[in-house]
């Protein structure tokens, strides 16, 4: 039976993004606060996938051991460093959080069966890398709270709270909706990001955040005043709204995750990626090991 098993880590560091072939004009217009002399830092935290079969003792691998070999590869020379130095990979490539990751992958990929790096910059930003050569995913976070009400007005109030309960009241009610937003692509070999960080989040404000915020869905929002704001509805509506902003800034849209309370969330995937899942959903159940 094969499993899936993650080891958590964490390392403190900084980092500064700062390419010398450019001016120092060029270099704030591309990067902003991150090109600030001499660096900034983070509390980063990163989970190690790795697969195999259970072995006689029921583990995929001896933890002690795994949790040695990160120690040896990566937090013991990243903890307390300047990245930018720390690394000669990060002579020739930015150390961002997808550069990072994949960085660390090959790192670790000699000693441990590995099918995902996870590496959180901070709770509202992280990266996965799987290994396929400079492809990586970046994932922001936001929220935004707004009211909705679940109805179909081609159905009576009865027939409403039959299908949706409490949910078809009237005069609605709200949530302090959780938004996670993925993107897909190469890591550039000198920028080291799949695209312009800046650009991504702006995107995500402008097109979902600032129209979404303190509004009453069904109300508000053109479109849900004949769609039914359903999490799912809100989440495909998210994912449409933000497909040509994201293909602009050269990224492609992967997942948009809405959680509308600690109980309920979706997930719906970009418009070229609905016929690929996730590499860690095609996969065996999944350990988890402190």
């Amino acid at each position: 039976m094969k499993c899936i098993i993650n080891r958590r880590a964490q390392f403190s560091a900084s980092h500064r993004y700062w390419l010398p072939e450019l001016s120092e004009v060029k270099n704030f217009e591309q990067f902003g606060a991150c090109a600030r002399s001499p660096g900034h830092g983070h509390n980063y935290v990163l989970y190690v996938s790795m697969a195999g079969d259970l072995d006689e003792y029921g583990m995929v691998l001896n933890l002690s051991d795994v949790k040695q070999v990160i120690k040896r590869e990566v937090t013991s020379q990243l903890d307390f460093s300047y990245l930018n130095e720390a690394w000669h990979e990060f002579q020739e490539i930015l150390p961002t959080t997808e550069a990072i990751a994949r960085t660390i992958w090959h790192r670790l990929a000699p000693h441990l069966p590995l099918v995902r790096i996870q590496l959180f910059e901070h709770p509202e930003l992280w990266a996965d890398y799987y290994g396929n050569t400079m492809e990586a995913y970046l994932t922001i976070s936001t929220h935004f709270s707004a009211a909705h009400r679940l109805a179909r007005p081609d159905l009576s109030y009865e027939q409403n709270c039959e299908i949706y309960g409490k949910c078809a009241r009237p005069n609605g009610h709200g949530h302090n909706y959780h938004l996670e937003v993925t993107i897909k692509g190469d890591i550039d070999p000198r920028t080291g990001m799949i695209a312009d960080l800046v650009a991504f989040q702006h995107a995500v404000e402008q097109y979902v955040v600032e129209p979404f915020d303190h509004t009453f869905l069904n109300k508000d929002i053109p479109y849900f005043m004949d769609v039914v704001p359903t999490a799912e509805n809100i989440a495909v509506r998210i994912r449409d709204l933000l497909q040509a902003p994201i293909s602009a800034i050269g990224a492609q849209l992967y997942k948009v995750k809405l959680i509308e309370s600690p109980n309920n969330s979706c997930e719906v995937y970009g418009i070229a990626a609905e016929t690929t899942i996730a590499p860690t959903q095609a996969r065996e159940p999944v350990m988890t090991n402190g």
